[in-house]
């Protein structure tokens, strides 16, 4: 055999190795790890407190029997619409068997106390009045501001919500009035009733109780015909078409909760709201939660935004879920929080380029139970493993079977 064919022997036997080589590197290999993938990108980040809350309407009135006597059966059903003065019940006094100096004491104080309470309301009236009035003013001063470039869209905002609220303020209040005078009205009638033993007495001297304000029946609380007692109540009344939600929280989350903070309320399958934190209350109360655990709640009180919950069949008393906004950045880079797990003191995530797992470091801005929002250490577009496992390691092949 001479030279030549040795060399060719030698370079087909090499190639031959080398193929089979290849062969057993492909068939022996680690398969490529098979991960959750999801894209980095530039979005709002939010940080919310979520609970479930109840609606309630702002002004409840509960009607009540102003003398004891026997009532007649309540016609009114609940949802029922009611107007200011209209009858909403009959009832048939009691005949007394004399009027004493002390029962007469009584009424007249209580003639007094509704005098003092309309007296109050008419100062509320005029406190709500001025307090809107000025809220005004602010308004038309950041407008006005606002057009030179001095002020913030945010404090502008802030200003218009002040009105809307101290708006509905003043309404509260005017409803009040009118139910202390229509107290008043009560207390001088049971009085100059009493006083008419002799007229009581005489057939058709029935004592009609009427509503206090223009509303809609909530609830007949003594619909059959009975005897009642002075003060028995009968039904309430209430405008069913101005609710608000009442949500407790934690006292912790409660310190983070800002005055017109936007809310977003879900009052059923697809039906979505939007709403604005009015008041976080002062005072917090204990509550026992599911666990058996004491914690401290704060009610917050959130209004509707511009009475999105006319027509949408919400009621008094109904649970609602929602979301209060308590910070929220618009151009936040962020990527899954189920991406991110520990690396010594800081934390960090897989990136995945060219069909490998790269360890990145990131610094870490802000989270929230879906989202995390970073400052640095990936970029938008970038994809990061979800739930990375402990088959993926730095450098390791990975292929994406779910995500994008």
């Amino acid at each position: 055999m001479g030279k030549g064919m040795k060399r060719k022997h030698w370079t087909v036997l090499g190639a031959t190795l080398l193929l089979l080589a290849g062969v057993l590197f492909l068939a022996f290999r680690p398969a490529p790890s098979r991960v959750e993938a999801a894209a980095v990108k530039t979005a709002t980040f939010e940080r919310v407190v979520e609970e479930d809350g109840r609606t309630r309407v702002r002004e409840r009135y509960v009607v009540s029997a102003p003398l004891a006597g026997r009532l007649a059966r309540i016609q009114l059903k609940a949802g029922d619409d009611v107007r200011a003065g209209a009858p909403v019940a009959v009832l048939w006094p009691s005949a007394p068997a004399m009027i004493d100096t002390r029962t007469h004491g009584e009424l007249s104080e209580r003639i007094g106390a509704a005098a003092a309470a309309v007296e109050q309301a008419r100062a509320n009236v005029a406190r709500e009045e001025a307090a809107l009035a000025k809220a005004e003013i602010d308004l038309a001063r950041q407008k006005k501001l606002q057009g030179e470039g001095f002020v913030s869209p945010s404090v502008l905002d802030q200003t218009e919500l002040a009105v809307r609220v101290q708006s509905k303020a003043l309404e509260a209040a005017r409803f009040a009035g009118e139910g202390a005078r229509h107290d008043l009205a009560q207390a001088r009638a049971a009085l100059l009733r009493a006083q008419e033993g002799a007229a009581i007495r005489r057939p058709g001297s029935a004592w009609q109780i009427t509503s206090p304000v223009d509303g809609r029946v909530l609830r007949v609380l003594q619909e059959n015909e009975a005897a009642v007692a002075v003060g028995a109540p009968l039904l309430e009344v209430a405008n069913a078409g101005d609710l608000e939600i009442v949500v407790d929280v934690l006292s912790a989350d409660a310190t983070r909760i800002p005055a017109g903070a936007p809310v977003r309320i879900e009052a059923g399958p697809g039906l979505l709201l939007q709403g604005r934190v009015r008041r976080v209350e002062p005072s917090a109360f204990t509550k026992v939660s599911a666990l058996g655990v004491e914690e401290q709640r704060v009610n917050v009180i959130i209004d509707f935004d511009s009475a999105s919950a006319q027509g949408r069949g919400i009621g008094d008393g109904y649970r609602v879920d929602v979301r209060i906004v308590t910070f929220a950045r618009d151009d936040a880079i962020v990527l899954p929080v189920a991406s991110l797990f520990r690396r010594e003191d800081g934390w960090a995530v897989f990136v995945i380029e060219g069909g490998r797992a790269h360890l990145r470091e990131v610094r870490l801005a802000g989270r929230n139970d879906r989202d995390a929002w970073i400052e640095a250490g990936a970029s938008p577009g970038e994809q990061v493993i979800v739930y990375p496992g402990d088959t993926v390691r730095d450098g390791a092949r990975v292929r994406v079977v779910r995500g994008t």
